[in-house]
């Protein structure tokens, strides 16, 4: 089986594909802070309002990420679906939040794995795309 090498990253793609990067891992960030705060509530700590500013955070980090990847998308031509995903990442941070302040559990949690998934998906993507 033979494996075609990547096309080089040229200097403006490589400076949106930073931007990716960055904002994926720090979207990863977030979310991994969402964990430790959820773990903290279901173990009856009072760690609401950290949980709540962390879900701000994260619209603003997948926000920024949907950006990143639109402005890589549009640099590069890079494929489409990697932008219509953090749309969906970005979007389902609302139903997120919305499930969770109406204490909805049941869907908030498999839809914190969704959004994990779809975050971490992001990221190997770019990171794979530069080697």
């Amino acid at each position: 089986m033979t494996r075609t090498p990547a096309a080089p990253v040229g200097a403006g793609t490589a400076s949106t594909l930073r931007l990716v990067q960055g904002t994926a891992v720090l979207a990863l960030l977030v979310l991994l802070w969402q964990f430790a705060t959820a773990g903290r509530l279901v173990g009856g700590s009072d760690v609401l309002g950290a949980h709540g500013a962390g879900a701000i955070a994260l619209h603003v980090a997948t926000g920024l990420l949907l950006v990143a990847t639109a402005l890589h998308w549009r640099r590069s031509d890079g494929p489409v679906w990697a932008v219509a995903l953090a749309a969906v990442v970005f979007l389902a941070t609302f139903l997120q939040a919305a499930l969770g302040s109406a204490g909805n559990l049941t869907a908030h949690v498999p839809g914190a794995l969704l959004l994990t998934v779809g975050t971490v998906w992001l990221t190997a993507w770019a990171f794979r795309r530069q080697a």
